[in-house]
């Protein structure tokens, strides 16, 4: 799991964004290190997903946040864990190795 931050960045989080950005280095150094065991690695990237954090946001900051959100809203859990579902389970992603899926509403192509 990494974080569409430690794609586009995000004030105040230059640490988080590194720790993030790091992890989609790795995605990408273990895809092709494991590859030829048939190993399969890949990032899933939340933006904003509802959540006790989210839910303690002033509405003032919920929608400065939302209004930079192409798909106007935050995610749901269910909707990470579906692409997770997916990527761990189902045979048509056994060739899908070394990228990096966001579930963020479309706030990347934002950036």
């Amino acid at each position: 799991m990494a974080s569409v931050v430690g794609q586009i960045g995000n004030p105040g989080q230059a640490n988080y964004a590194a720790a993030k950005g790091g992890v989609l280095g790795l995605t990408m150094s273990n895809a092709k290190e494991f590859s030829s065991r048939g190993i399969c690695v890949n990032a899933v990237c939340p933006g904003f997903i509802e959540s006790d954090m989210t839910d303690e946001l002033s509405d003032d900051i919920i929608e400065q946040v939302t209004k930079v959100i192409p798909l106007g809203r935050f995610g749901k859990a269910s909707e990470v864990a579906g692409l997770v579902k997916f990527l761990a389970l189902d045979p048509a992603a056994d060739y899908m190795t070394g990228h990096t899926f966001n579930v963020d509403g479309g706030i990347a192509i934002g950036a």
